[in-house]
């Protein structure tokens, strides 16, 4: 893997792993940082790697995505206690890697480069129920422990985070500098929310609903029922 990673980075390739465990987070990082210390991307544009997925990180990579210039895909919608995690994955990861599981929080902290996704269709692609659990660790609408009890919340975002990584930190790992925010001259791509999920409880930002779409400045799809 060092050996293949490191000849697509010199090449100017953008690498994509897709890493569950600890081990494969670490090796992916161990393959990334072997190759900025032998093969410079000398003359080409910054090459941008992420892994995506990170159900396990171990504490002590955490802060090697921001040294190398990682960023960490997530898949925001699977950190809460459904029972997907309570009865096929916290009977059998042990209490200590249990606790590293989808550390969101600790990557911002650390300053990593945060971006999001939906890994659809394994599970629903709408960013505002994944940026709900994003923020309250717990889905939007669950009922029973999945609904009462937050998964891990030291490992929580911020709504100013996870709205980010679904932005501009979606936008940044495409090399889409001219999207991913509000500013002069970046392209119009939004959608208009009906309302502001700043404003109200974090606990009801996965009623948020979408009213349009815009792509480059045009709406491209309305949603008359909201």
């Amino acid at each position: 893997m060092c050996r293949h990673v490191a000849r697509l980075h010199v090449e100017g390739f953008q690498v994509h792993v897709h890493a569950i465990g600890d081990r494969g987070v670490r090796e992916a990082l161990d393959a990334f940082e072997l190759a900025a210390r032998l093969t410079p991307h000398a003359g080409h544009r910054e090459p941008r790697h992420h892994i995506a997925h990170l159900q396990l990180v171990r504490p002590e990579d955490v802060s090697r995505f921001a040294g190398l210039g990682v960023a960490a895909t997530a898949q925001m919608l699977w950190a809460c206690l459904d029972d997907q995690m309570v009865e096929l994955t916290l009977p059998f990861l042990g209490e200590e890697r249990a606790g590293w599981q989808y550390p969101f929080g600790a990557l911002d902290r650390a300053g990593a480069h945060l971006a999001a996704g939906s890994d659809w269709p394994v599970s629903t692609p709408d960013p505002l129920a994944a940026i709900h659990v994003a923020v309250n660790r717990w889905a939007y609408g669950a009922s029973g422990r999945e609904g009462e009890e937050a998964f891990l919340p030291e490992h929580a975002l911020t709504l100013e985070a996870a709205f980010a990584a679904y932005t501009s930190g979606s936008a940044r790992i495409n090399h889409r500098d001219d999207a991913g925010a509000l500013r002069p001259g970046a392209v119009a791509d939004l959608v208009v929310l009906d309302r502001d999920p700043f404003v109200g409880p974090r606990e009801e930002i996965g009623a948020t609903r979408v009213r349009s779409t815009w792509v480059d400045g045009s709406v491209v799809a309305t949603n008359s029922g909201v």
